[in-house]
C-alpha cells in the first residue's frame, strides 16, 4: 500500500505501508507505547521495543505477533533513567539507519517521596525528558542516514498547564508528584519543538514532531494478553468515561500518524480530535507555554549540561 497523499483521509485503522523502515518505540512494552508498536508493526516495518525489562518486552512481542503474525519486532535493552547506558544501547541497535524514534516511555509516580536516579536527577524528569534528550543525540547519525527521519515526542495535555522553574528543574523545592510529572512532560514537549527549530536552522532532513494522547484509561482499552487483560466488569464500568476519554489503543493514534503520515511537518503538534481528549488525530495549534521559545532555549542548554549530549550538534 503506498503512502497516502495529502488529499486522502487518514484512516487510523488502515495506516499506510512502511515496509523496509525501522522504528524505535521507547516504552513499547506496555500502555500506549505497546499500541504504538502494534500499529506500526502492522505496516510491515521493523519495530524495536525499547525497554529495560526483557520479560515485559517478550510478552509485548508475543501479543503483537498474535495480532500481526508476520510482525518484525525485536527488543532493545534501554534504561532511560541511567544515562551512562544509553549510548551502549544505541550501539546495540546495529542498524544503518533509523526512520523514526517515538519518545514515548514515561514514569508517573504517585507517592510523595522524591526519587532520584543514580546520576542524582529527579526520576521523572530524568526518565521522561533527560533520557530521551540523550537518546535522540546518540541516535542522530542513524536518523540522518534515513531519507526523512522523524523524532516523535509524546507529551501530555497536563503539560499545557505546567510551568518550568529553570532554577529548579530537579524539583528539589516543594515536591509534589503530579506537578513534577507535568513539568517533565512540558520539558519533553519543549524539547521536541526546540529540536525542530534547530534541525531547520541546520538544514537537516530529520524533523521533530510532538504529539499527546489525550485521556486514556485501562477500562476502555481492549485486552492484549499477556500485556493487558480487561475483564467484562472493567469494560462496563469504563463505558461512562468513554464519552470524554478513550482506550490506550486510540491514544496511540496521534503518535502513529506523526510517524507515518507524509503530510506531517516538523514543529507540529498532533492530538485527539475531540477537545484534545479523544478521537482521531488532528493538528493542534502550538501556543501558550508550548510556544515559549526562550524557556525552550534555556532548557536545551541546561539539558546539554546535565546529559553531556547535544542532539544533532555535529
Amino acid at each position: 500500500m503506498p503512502f497516502l497523499t495529502a488529499a486522502q483521509h487518514w484512516d487510523v485503522h488502515r495506516p499506510p505501508s512502511a515496509e523496509g523502515k525501522n522504528f524505535l518505540v521507547t516504552g513499547g512494552n506496555a500502555g500506549i507505547g505497546y499500541f504504538v508498536a502494534e500499529q506500526l508493526a502492522g505496516t510491515g516495518a521493523t519495530v524495536i521495543l525499547g525497554s529495560r525489562d526483557a520479560a515485559k518486552a517478550t510478552a509485548a512481542m508475543t501479543a503483537i505477533r498474535s495480532r500481526v503474525p508476520e510482525a518484525r519486532v525485536r527488543h532493545l535493552a534501554l534504561d532511560l533513567a541511567d544515562l551512562a547506558t544509553v549510548k551502549p544501547s544505541v550501539d546495540a541497535l546495529e542498524l544503518d539507519r533509523l526512520d523514526a524514534v517515538v519518545c514515548n516511555a514515561g514514569v508517573l509516580l504517585d507517592h510523595p517521596r522524591r526519587c532520584e536516579t543514580r546520576d542524582g536527577h529527579e526520576l521523572m524528569f530524568a526518565t521522561n525528558h533527560l533520557g530521551h534528550f540523550a537518546l535522540t543525540g546518540w541516535l542522530a547519525p542513524l536518523l540522518s542516514a534515513a531519507p526523512a527521519g522523524r523524532v516523535v515526542t509524546t507529551g501530555s495535555f497536563v503539560a499545557k498547564s505546567a510551568r518550568l522553574d529553570l532554577s529548579d528543574l530537579q524539583v528539589t523545592r516543594g515536591y509534589r508528584p503530579k506537578d513534577a510529572y507535568a513539568r517533565s512532560k512540558l520539558a519533553q514537549m519543549l524539547f521536541g519543538f526546540e529540536l525542530d527549530r534547530r534541525l531547520r536552522a541546520a538544514g537537516c532532513t530529520t524533523v521533530s514532531v510532538v504529539n499527546h494522547p489525550g485521556g486514556a484509561l485501562d477500562p476502555l482499552t481492549p485486552s492484549r494478553p499477556p500485556v493487558h487483560v480487561r475483564t467484562t466488569g472493567q469494560r462496563l464500568r469504563g463505558l461512562p468515561a468513554g464519552v470524554l476519554l478513550q482506550g490506550k489503543h486510540a491514544a496511540a493514534w496521534p503518535a502513529v500518524r506523526a510517524v507515518l503520515d507524509p503530510v506531517v511537518r516538523g514543529g507540529q503538534l498532533w492530538g485527539p480530535r475531540m477537545l484534545g481528549f479523544r478521537g482521531e488525530p488532528r493538528l493542534e495549534p502550538v501556543r501558550g507555554v508550548l510556544a515559549d521559545t526562550e524557556t525552550a532555549t534555556q532548557l536545551w542548554t541546561a539539558s546539554v549540561d546535565l546529559t553531556g549530549v547535544d542532539p544533532f550538534a555535529h
